[in-house]
């Protein structure tokens, strides 16, 4: 997950994109049509060219009342996805995320995972946390997420998403989760193996250990397929997690899909200063390909 390596580094490349001439021809696009898309589609209304409505929502969770982003279709029940962002929480990128997985036939939950502390958005974009000292105040927030919380809540975000009439119970839940959300994302599955069928996660930190709860440990308790898509510099600091991670899954007799991507930490997330365009698709796909597979 991001650390003071991963912050050194966005600093750089942060500074580097104060302007367009910081970013490449498809970078500032991808910027540009995510500020359009938001522009466009207001808080707690009907998207009428995309047929999806959207809201913030709030439900009794362990520790308090969980605020989340809440995307999709205008009519229908469609399969449940949780998407537990990086470390600087929901903002815009992840609602705009929530709302293309919409446009794909999806119910989106983004949850906040400092809810028990403050409600989102906590900083702006990304951007914001990295010059905001933001690892700092999220400090005392994330250690609150411990495997036996996220468990807890986990349940009753799937418990909230089976009463929604969006939700169609008779499908599996998918769960995705960015940089520190990739342990919870596994978590979650843990926590209710019989609803959570396809977990993803991107960039994930902390995936492989050797405590009971390292989520490599845990994907015996889940009954779901995974996809699990590691940063090239994540993969340079500890090249035998993959490793790891493919013989945890063969071990569970859990299918899972394993790469590393020619990207940095941070590349599917469009606030990054390391976003990488190209590599966002590619692992967007094989998303899809996976929740059309597994749920």
């Amino acid at each position: 997950m991001c650390d003071q390596d991963h912050l050194a580094d966005m600093d750089e490349r942060g500074d580097k994109r104060t302007s367009a001439k910081g970013m490449n021809r498809r970078e500032f696009a991808a910027m540009g049509a995510v500020a359009t898309l938001i522009a466009c589609t207001p808080m707690d209304d009907v998207d009428a060219a995309g047929g999806a409505t959207e809201e913030t929502v709030k439900f009794d969770a362990a520790g308090g009342r969980m605020d989340a982003f809440f995307a999709h279709p205008v009519e229908g029940k469609h399969p449940a996805v949780v998407v537990w962002p990086d470390i600087a929480g929901v903002r815009d990128a992840f609602m705009s995320m929530s709302r293309r997985l919409a446009s794909e036939g999806y119910a989106v939950l983004v949850l906040n995972p400092y809810f028990q502390d403050k409600e989102a958005p906590q900083f702006e974009d990304f951007d914001d946390w990295r010059t905001q000292g933001g690892m700092e105040k999220v400090g005392p927030w994330r250690a609150k997420l411990t495997p036996e919380a996220v468990a807890e809540t986990a349940k009753a975000v799937v418990a909230f998403l089976d009463k929604q009439d969006s939700v169609d119970t008779s499908k599996g839940v998918g769960v995705q989760g960015y940089c520190m959300g990739g342990p919870l994302a596994v978590w979650t599955a843990a926590a209710v193996p019989e609803r959570v069928k396809a977990v993803a996660t991107f960039h994930g930190g902390g995936l492989v250990g050797e405590d009971a709860t390292s989520p490599s440990k845990m994907l015996g308790q889940t009954q779901a397929s995974f996809l699990f898509a590691i940063a090239r510099d994540d993969d340079k600091k500890a090249p035998g997690d993959k490793d790891a991670l493919k013989a945890a899954a063969a071990a569970a007799g859990r299918p899972a899909e394993i790469k590393v991507y020619p990207a940095d930490h941070g590349w599917t997330v469009v606030d990054s200063p390391v976003y990488d365009y190209d590599q966002d698709d590619a692992s967007w796909a094989r998303l899809l390909n996976l929740y059309k597979t597994a749920l």
